[in-house]
């Protein structure tokens, strides 16, 4: 059982998504030192198989869309048939895309909606009645500080992310009493493709804070799921922010105005 002690991915299927860079290469070959059996998936085929190749043997590297309910389905019942039942799914792809609700196009608004949340759910979905019959299964929502706080700069974001947050904590309210273990990741600033850039929430998350290599939040992550805890937070002071958000949202609603000021004329 998953529970009942520390969690230990040792013989574990494992399922990784968003993994053909970043966080989600991290925590695929952390997972795999660990012990497990790790299904690695993305959009970018010749990235993906590059870390498949990395991982090798024993596991497995399949390119997927996974906003796409029936081409989720299938890669997760490729992943049953040669590696096992799924125990633990990373739910971390993930893009960060659109500006103000004016000049966002509804596609960009759609696809933001398509990646971060509604793959959740969709994952979700095929997943839960397995994992409700076995009577374990570990989900694990890769959001961001932008779900507890906000994104400066990009209101699409900023939403689902909020939005991913928000379903993995009613996944663990509904059904945490029935074995099912999540755990939501929201890290800051991480040194990945989407950080890469220079434009305004860009420049707010190299602002905010240390930016992180993706083994290092892949080291939180790992940390956290032994002992099944929920807020998965590699920056600490995250959570000092969030603190004060819940203690005074009037003054933090002002601060962040202020510092979004300072960024748009720094």
């Amino acid at each position: 059982m998953l529970g009942g002690g520390p969690v230990r991915l040792a013989e574990r299927t494992v399922v990784v998504t968003g993994a053909a860079g970043g966080i989600g290469r991290a925590i695929a070959l952390r997972c795999a030192a660990e012990g497990a059996r790790v299904a690695v998936t993305d959009v970018q085929a010749a990235a993906l198989e590059r870390v498949g190749v990395e991982l090798g043997a024993g596991h497995l590297a399949a390119a997927c869309d996974v906003t796409d309910s029936d081409a989720l389905s299938a890669m997760i019942e490729r992943v049953e048939a040669e590696l096992g039942p799924v125990d633990v799914f990373f739910a971390n792809a993930g893009v960060a895309i659109g500006e103000d609700p004016v000049d966002t196009p509804g596609e960009v608004w759609d696809r933001a909606f398509a990646v971060n949340v509604r793959a959740h759910v969709l994952a979700a979905r095929r997943l839960l009645p397995g994992w409700l019959d076995r009577g374990e299964g570990y989900f694990v929502a890769t959001a961001s500080a932008a779900g507890l706080l906000t994104q400066i700069g990009s209101a699409p974001y900023a939403v689902t992310k909020h939005a991913a947050v928000g379903f993995a904590e009613w996944l663990s309210v509904t059904y945490g009493d029935r074995g099912l273990r999540v755990s939501c990741l929201c890290p800051m600033g991480v040194r990945t493709a989407m950080t890469a850039g220079d434009g305004l929430a860009e420049r707010v998350v190299k602002g905010a804070g240390a930016l992180l290599e993706p083994e290092q939040v892949a080291d939180a992550v790992i940390t956290a799921i032994e002992s099944e805890q929920f807020l998965i937070l590699p920056h600490p002071e995250v959570l000092t922010f969030f603190q004060r958000k819940a203690m005074d949202y009037e003054r933090w609603l002002a601060g962040m105005r202020r510092l979004q000021a300072r960024t748009e004329t720094g």
